[in-house]
Protein backbone atom coordinates (compact mmCIF):
# COMPACT_ATOMS: atom_id res chain seq x y z
CA UNK A 1 0.00 0.00 0.00
CA UNK A 2 1.25 3.35 -0.80
CA UNK A 3 1.71 4.87 2.59
CA UNK A 4 2.95 8.62 0.76
CA UNK A 5 1.17 11.55 2.63
CA UNK A 6 -0.67 12.71 -0.60
CA UNK A 7 -2.28 8.96 -0.74
CA UNK A 8 -3.56 9.24 2.87
CA UNK A 9 -7.22 8.75 3.24
CA UNK A 10 -6.57 11.25 6.14
CA UNK A 11 -4.64 13.69 4.57
CA UNK A 12 -7.18 13.46 1.78
CA UNK A 13 -9.99 14.12 3.75
CA UNK A 14 -8.66 16.81 5.56
CA UNK A 15 -7.26 18.67 2.54
CA UNK A 16 -10.67 18.40 0.97
CA UNK A 17 -12.35 19.66 4.29
CA UNK A 18 -10.16 22.77 4.43
CA UNK A 19 -10.53 23.88 0.90
CA UNK A 20 -14.23 23.40 1.32
CA UNK A 21 -14.24 25.02 4.43
CA UNK A 22 -11.85 28.25 3.00
CA UNK A 23 -14.64 28.66 -0.03
CA UNK A 24 -17.46 28.77 1.98
CA UNK A 25 -15.65 30.76 4.43
CA UNK A 26 -14.87 33.65 1.92
CA UNK A 27 -18.42 33.64 0.06
CA UNK A 28 -20.19 34.06 3.73
CA UNK A 29 -17.57 37.01 4.32
CA UNK A 30 -19.63 39.41 2.88
CA UNK A 31 -22.91 38.59 5.33
CA UNK A 32 -20.47 38.93 8.43
CA UNK A 33 -20.48 35.07 9.12
CA UNK A 34 -17.63 32.39 9.33
CA UNK A 35 -18.47 28.58 8.39
CA UNK A 36 -18.90 27.70 12.43
CA UNK A 37 -21.37 30.42 12.72
CA UNK A 38 -22.85 28.73 9.75
CA UNK A 39 -22.84 25.87 10.81
CA UNK A 40 -24.50 26.65 14.56
CA UNK A 41 -27.45 28.52 12.58
CA UNK A 42 -28.12 25.73 10.20
CA UNK A 43 -28.42 23.16 13.35
CA UNK A 44 -30.61 25.67 14.94
CA UNK A 45 -32.68 25.67 11.91
CA UNK A 46 -32.98 22.33 12.26
CA UNK A 47 -33.43 21.97 15.59
CA UNK A 48 -34.26 25.10 17.73
CA UNK A 49 -34.31 25.76 21.13
CA UNK A 50 -31.24 23.13 21.69
CA UNK A 51 -29.01 23.44 24.90
CA UNK A 52 -26.02 25.13 24.65
CA UNK A 53 -24.16 21.67 25.34
CA UNK A 54 -26.31 19.70 22.71
CA UNK A 55 -25.52 22.51 20.31
CA UNK A 56 -22.34 22.05 20.99
CA UNK A 57 -22.29 18.12 20.51
CA UNK A 58 -24.25 18.33 17.97
CA UNK A 59 -21.32 20.25 15.49
CA UNK A 60 -18.56 18.78 17.46
CA UNK A 61 -17.50 21.72 19.15
CA UNK A 62 -16.20 22.18 22.87
CA UNK A 63 -17.37 24.32 25.60
CA UNK A 64 -15.03 27.55 25.22
CA UNK A 65 -15.81 27.30 21.59
CA UNK A 66 -19.39 26.61 21.41
CA UNK A 67 -19.49 29.64 23.92
CA UNK A 68 -17.77 31.80 21.73
CA UNK A 69 -19.58 31.31 18.57
CA UNK A 70 -22.72 31.90 20.35
CA UNK A 71 -21.68 35.23 21.86
CA UNK A 72 -20.85 36.35 18.42
CA UNK A 73 -24.32 35.42 16.97
CA UNK A 74 -25.72 36.69 19.93
CA UNK A 75 -23.99 40.09 19.73
CA UNK A 76 -25.17 39.86 15.45
CA UNK A 77 -28.63 39.21 17.07
CA UNK A 78 -29.00 36.21 14.74
CA UNK A 79 -29.41 34.00 18.28
CA UNK A 80 -30.87 34.37 21.86
CA UNK A 81 -30.44 32.44 24.44
CA UNK A 82 -33.14 31.90 27.14
CA UNK A 83 -32.85 29.92 30.65
CA UNK A 84 -33.77 26.13 30.32
CA UNK A 85 -36.61 25.04 31.77
CA UNK A 86 -35.72 21.84 32.47
CA UNK A 87 -31.66 22.73 34.10
CA UNK A 88 -31.49 26.29 35.90
CA UNK A 89 -27.62 26.05 34.83
CA UNK A 90 -27.84 25.69 30.79
CA UNK A 91 -29.43 27.99 28.06
CA UNK A 92 -31.75 26.94 25.04
CA UNK A 93 -30.65 28.62 21.77
CA UNK A 94 -32.91 29.65 19.55
CA UNK A 95 -32.71 31.74 16.32
CA UNK A 96 -33.63 35.28 15.93
CA UNK A 97 -36.45 36.69 13.31
CA UNK A 98 -32.98 37.83 11.62
CA UNK A 99 -31.12 34.80 12.22
CA UNK A 100 -33.53 33.25 9.82
CA UNK A 101 -33.94 35.65 7.14
CA UNK A 102 -30.35 35.39 7.03
CA UNK A 103 -30.12 31.81 6.81
CA UNK A 104 -32.32 31.78 3.75
CA UNK A 105 -29.39 33.76 1.97
CA UNK A 106 -26.79 31.83 3.58
CA UNK A 107 -28.59 28.27 2.61
CA UNK A 108 -28.53 29.38 -0.96
CA UNK A 109 -24.54 30.20 -0.68
CA UNK A 110 -23.78 27.06 0.66
CA UNK A 111 -26.00 25.09 -2.09
CA UNK A 112 -23.63 26.95 -4.86
CA UNK A 113 -20.72 25.86 -2.83
CA UNK A 114 -21.63 22.44 -2.60
CA UNK A 115 -23.01 22.35 -6.26
CA UNK A 116 -19.59 23.56 -7.51
CA UNK A 117 -17.47 21.23 -5.32
CA UNK A 118 -19.40 18.74 -6.96
CA UNK A 119 -19.04 19.48 -10.88
CA UNK A 120 -18.16 16.17 -12.32
CA UNK A 121 -19.66 14.08 -9.60
CA UNK A 122 -22.43 11.68 -10.52
CA UNK A 123 -25.31 11.79 -8.01
CA UNK A 124 -24.32 8.17 -7.70
CA UNK A 125 -20.45 8.76 -7.21
CA UNK A 126 -21.75 11.42 -3.68
CA UNK A 127 -24.34 8.92 -2.50
CA UNK A 128 -21.23 6.48 -2.03
CA UNK A 129 -18.73 8.59 -0.90
CA UNK A 130 -21.15 9.77 1.80
CA UNK A 131 -22.13 6.30 2.39
CA UNK A 132 -18.38 5.24 2.64
CA UNK A 133 -17.72 8.21 5.02
CA UNK A 134 -20.24 7.59 7.00
CA UNK A 135 -18.74 4.27 7.22
CA UNK A 136 -15.11 5.51 8.20
CA UNK A 137 -17.23 7.69 10.91
CA UNK A 138 -18.37 4.82 12.46
CA UNK A 139 -15.53 2.76 12.28
CA UNK A 140 -14.04 5.04 14.39
CA UNK A 141 -16.67 5.80 17.14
Amino acid sequence: MDQTLDNSLGFIIARTSMRYKNELGRRLKPYDVTPEQWVALHRLMEQDGLTQRELADLIFKDQPTITRILDKLERKQLIRRSDSPSDRRSFCVQLTGQGRRLLEQLMVISQQVCEDACQRVTDRELAALKATLDKIWSNLA
